[in-house]
């Protein structure tokens, strides 16, 4: 039965920091359209307009991106601000390769007092001899007005007085260390003074992806340092997500290795064995959940189980149950008591009523010739034995599910299990694989055969897990989509020396 999934609030660009991809093929947006209607129309602008809608190679928002591209390039149409100055607006590719990236306009915020002391600003062209658009800001007020996502790049005066500092002299990057808490993700070429390498070699150590002298602007440097800066602080954007990805899936790794039971079989002569598969991809944690331990008297109990759904919520409950089954078995409970109170823990603990929980325990007593069985809507463990072929232990006093029924009960079974044996305890995810293309599954009979042929080749322990997940996997044709857990418990008598 699958887990619902609670639906996640969509959230805004301006609040998750993410531009938004660009729309289909088709006209512009509504936002487009009304940034179109407030550019003044030009000759150039007629001509570059024509072009952009004949020619199939550079329809407006056609993209071709890879997957990389996609995640930083994609920009939201921009809307009207009153006050902006903007040039001729075009297309251009602004991709690190050159190779089947975006046709996407090339935005430049100038942040400077005095626009006509950079006249050369507004004439920029791209690498294919485009304009560049431009906006201009006479200070940091206007510019956070102005600073929307389609902005590429911001040429920064250094030089600005920053807020609430004007007349100090304590911090000569204070402003631009506001515009980059301003734009964090957003591209900054420093603008200084002619020969004050110092400075500008400090304004990229603190952020700029470079700096420019302001009196030797060149058109041609200057077009060039943008496109240098938008592709460097997209690669950096990259490269930092990349590792902020890796962090996260480590930090993941460890949580859930943390997660998975250690036994507690310290004075038993048994010995155990388990393999475990989650069903979702990377992922080391799944629904499915196991344990064992000896109590004091030498008892030692096992215990397999298996949570309906995928996903982290089934393993995060997976766990729950375990932990608790281990806490209430060290506290002496056992059977029918046992299972009524993890039923009530899942009852508490789930966010649906539908979600139940299957569960196989198994108290094998101090001498390890018998012992104790209780099965809640989970398959019948095998038994394998020198003397007798492999088989399932009897299950018609299989009780319900957990959280099906209120008020169940689940009888105990008592079971011989002899001198020497092998017990395995599984969850269904070894038995529910299709054999081939198929419709047929493996089936409790057809794992019953399975593990009489690997135990008559010699395989035991873990061995005879690793062999058996692997051959359910083959004959699946592929992964499985289900969790699969599996515990081994052997007893082995101990020879008596002879003296």
């Amino acid at each position: 039965m699958p887990v619902p999934v609670p639906r996640q609030r969509a959230i805004p660009a301006v609040e998750s920091g993410q531009a938004q991809a660009a729309p289909a093929v088709g006209g512009p947006s509504k936002e487009e359209a009304v940034r179109n209607e407030a550019i003044p129309t030009t000759a150039e602008n007629r001509k570059t307009a024509t072009h952009d809608h004949s020619t199939p190679d550079s329809a407006p928002h056609t993209t071709h991106r890879t997957a990389h591209q996609t995640a930083l390039n994609a920009t939201p149409a921009d809307g009207v601000h009153q006050g902006v100055s903007t040039t001729s607006v075009s297309t251009t590719s602004v991709s690190a390769t050159g190779v089947g990236a975006a046709h996407t306009t090339l935005t430049l915020l100038l942040i400077e007092d005095d626009p006509t002391a950079a006249p050369i600003v507004h004439d920029l062209l791209d690498a294919d001899g485009r304009p560049i658009r431009v906006r201009t800001a006479r200070n940091l007020t206007e510019a956070e007005r102005l600073l929307t996502h389609d902005v590429h790049c911001i040429l920064l005066d250094l030089a600005l007085p920053a807020p609430g500092r004007a007349g100090e002299s304590d911090d000569e990057l204070a402003v631009l260390r506001h515009v980059l808490r301003l734009a964090p993700r957003h591209a900054v070429l420093a603008l200084t003074a002619s020969g004050d390498a110092a400075r500008g070699t400090e304004a990229v150590r603190v952020g700029a992806q470079d700096y420019l002298y302001k009196d030797e602007l060149d058109g041609r440097l200057l077009s060039r340092a943008i496109r240098y800066a938008v592709e460097r602080k997209r690669s950096d954007t990259a490269e930092r997500r990349l590792a902020e990805g890796k962090l996260r899936a480590q930090e993941n790794a460890r949580l859930e290795r943390g997660l998975l039971p250690t036994p507690l079989l310290e004075g038993s002569p048994l010995r155990f064995a388990a393999r475990y598969r989650p069903g979702r991809s990377r992922a080391l944690l799944g629904g499915d959940f196991y344990d064992t331990v000896r109590t004091p008297d030498g008892t030692v109990h096992a215990m397999i189980g298996d949570v309906c759904g995928h996903g982290p919520d089934a393993a995060a409950l997976g766990v729950e149950l375990r932990i608790a089954w281990r806490a209430l078995t060290l506290a002496g409970l056992c059977g029918d008591e046992l299972l009524n109170t993890l039923q009530q823990v899942l009852e508490h603990e789930r966010d649906d009523d539908e979600i139940f929980a299957t569960l196989c325990t198994v108290d094998i007593a101090p001498d390890g010739r018998r012992a104790g069985l209780c099965l809640a809507g989970h398959p019948a463990p095998l038994i394998a034995r020198p003397d007798r072929p492999a088989r399932l232990l009897p299950y018609d006093n299989n009780g319900p599910a957990l959280g099906l029924l209120p008020g169940a009960r689940w009888p105990r079974m008592q079971v011989e299990l002899g001198a020497e044996w092998s017990l395995m305890l599984y969850t269904d995810g070894l038995i529910e694989g299709r054999i081939g293309e198929g419709r047929e599954r493996l089936g409790q009979d057809g794992m019953v055969e399975m593990i009489r042929r690997q135990l008559s080749e010699g395989l035991s322990g873990e061995a005879l897990l690793r062999a058996a997940v692997n051959e359910v996997r083959q004959l699946n044709g592929g992964e499985l989509t289900d969790d699969v857990a599996l515990v081994l418990l052997d007893r082995v008598p101990v020879p008596i020396p002879v003296p």
